[in-house]
């Protein structure tokens, strides 16, 4: 196992870590489930440790990448800007969801207006996190391309 399997092992974890935590944080707000939410938050928390790796190994796998496939650098940017972008939100919405598990730890609700930013910073997280797999799915799969990059012409 190389570093280029380690990152595309991971890097699932804080995708679908974060889009089940938005679904679960959403039925728990609509039906009052404090427990329910307080298990999403914890998903959260979890995505966000996990982005940690995925972010630090996505470099030496594209130097895998690039000595196996050639010249992938039109794709492997793109992905790489996309990723900093993700890392930066799901780090800031694992901070957010401790702060809120913490403010929650010795009464039976959570505090609804940390509540509602969560919901709304996880929405923005987890497209941020579909768009930066989407491009790094192109980086090896030309048949999920639509076209050239962005930066040729």
């Amino acid at each position: 196992m190389n570093l280029a399997h380690v990152h595309l092992l991971l890097n699932h974890i804080p995708v679908l870590g974060v889009a089940l935590g938005l679904v679960v944080l959403a039925a728990a707000a609509a039906r009052h489930h404090t427990v329910v939410a307080r298990c999403a938050l914890v998903l959260f928390v979890i995505s966000a440790l996990a982005a940690i790796p995925t972010y630090l190994t996505g470099e030496p796998a594209e130097d895998l990448v690039e000595s196996a496939a050639g010249d992938v650098e039109a794709w492997v940017e793109p992905h790489e800007e996309a990723a900093l972008i993700s890392l930066v939100l799901v780090e800031g919405l694992g901070v957010l969801s401790i702060i809120g598990l913490w403010m929650s730890r010795d009464g039976p609700t959570l505090n609804r207006g940390v509540m509602a930013l969560i919901l709304v910073l996880a929405a923005i997280t987890a497209g941020s996190l579909t768009w930066t797999a989407n491009l790094g799915g192109q980086i090896r799969h030309s048949e999920i391309r639509g076209g050239p990059p962005s930066s040729q012409p």
